[in-house]
């Protein structure tokens, strides 16, 4: 009995509860000083819903962490989202979930009765990717990287001189809306040939049957059929990985060039295509990073998967990081 009781008031016993949000899915776990995810819960997200509606996912996520008996031992929450975020406010506005539009996130997961006397802390879900690899994966040997998902959408983070870099509303790194083809299509934002237009999983399969391809009568039209058809070799399937990785070199090379990094960490479901993105990835960004200083940069694939969101929304929660915080402990 005593060793238990040693093991609760150790700080190395100490818990973080992470929370994920995002337009599909609403992830939660409690999170060791390790990285090491010691329970889960996991609700889809009803994206569509109200904001009452989503905020009872989130709640239905929480009960689920805070009926272990392990919870007694949560010292902190840190909350992943969707954005644009604003960390002044502790509020959300994710673009792929309609109802929440400053919606007061921090505020409303800290009324929740178990997580009361804790701190909440909130980042944009790619700054928590980035604060996961940087800590525990692909980018923890560097002092300044730069980390993407590139998934449905594309998102990324900052970091420099050792320390995730949220910026001054928490949104720091946002490449998804950087021009990348100044004549391109119109984007959601009001700019023009976004980055996320050209090179996230949508695009892809979007400019693979532009280009005509079509998937097996067994699969759906996504990038996971698009990358097995590249695999196979098929023109079409190949160049819309081709134009994709293109954008994503650019990209990597301006930042690389502002901040002077020599990694980038690239995770999420198109990374999983592994050499057909990753190939013409690499010799793109030969091409784009052409200044001696940038001579060492590369891309490399994340190492932490899909909990990398949780991960880092535990790191950050654990080291206090100035975010938007309710109550005390």
């Amino acid at each position: 009995m005593s060793n238990h009781r040693s093991e609760v008031r150790s700080p190395d016993s100490d818990l973080i509860a992470a929370l994920d949000i995002g337009g599909t899915k609403i992830a939660g776990a409690l999170v060791n000083r390790n990285g090491t995810l010691v329970h889960r819960a996991r609700r889809s997200t009803p994206a569509q819903g109200s904001a009452g509606a989503l905020l009872d996912a989130v709640y239905e996520v929480v009960n689920t962490l805070a009926a272990s008996p392990l919870w007694e031992r949560v010292r902190a929450v840190g909350i992943g989202s969707a954005g644009p975020i604003d960390l002044k406010g502790g509020s959300v506005s994710p673009v792929n979930i309609p109802a929440w539009r400053d919606f007061p996130l921090v505020e409303s997961v800290g009324r929740h009765p178990a997580v009361s006397h804790r701190h909440v802390m909130l980042a944009g879900d790619a700054v928590a990717m980035s604060a996961a690899e940087h800590r525990h994966g692909a980018a923890r040997a560097h002092k300044n990287a730069l980390c993407l998902v590139v998934s449905t959408g594309v998102g990324a983070g900052l970091v420099i001189n050792g320390s995730v870099h949220h910026g001054i509303t928490g949104n720091a790194g946002h490449l998804r809306h950087i021009s990348i083809d100044f004549d391109g299509d119109p984007c959601p934002c009001g700019a023009r040939g976004c980055l996320e237009a050209i090179a996230s999983g949508t695009a892809i399969s979007r400019h693979a049957l532009a280009l005509g391809w079509r998937p097996p009568l067994t699969a759906d039209a996504d990038a996971t059929a698009v990358a097995a058809a590249a695999r196979d070799g098929q023109p079409a399937a190949l160049a819309a990985f081709d134009r994709a990785a293109r954008a994503l070199a650019a990209g990597i090379a301006a930042t690389a060039a502002m901040i002077e990094m020599d990694i980038a960490v690239v995770g999420g479901g198109v990374a999983q295509s592994g050499e057909v993105l990753f190939e013409p990835l690499a010799r793109h960004l030969r091409r784009y990073a052409a200044m001696p200083f940038l001579r060492e940069l590369r891309a490399v694939p994340a190492e932490l998967g899909p909990d990398a969101g949780l991960v880092g929304a535990a790191v950050l929660a654990a080291a206090g990081v100035p975010a938007a915080t309710v109550g005390t402990r």
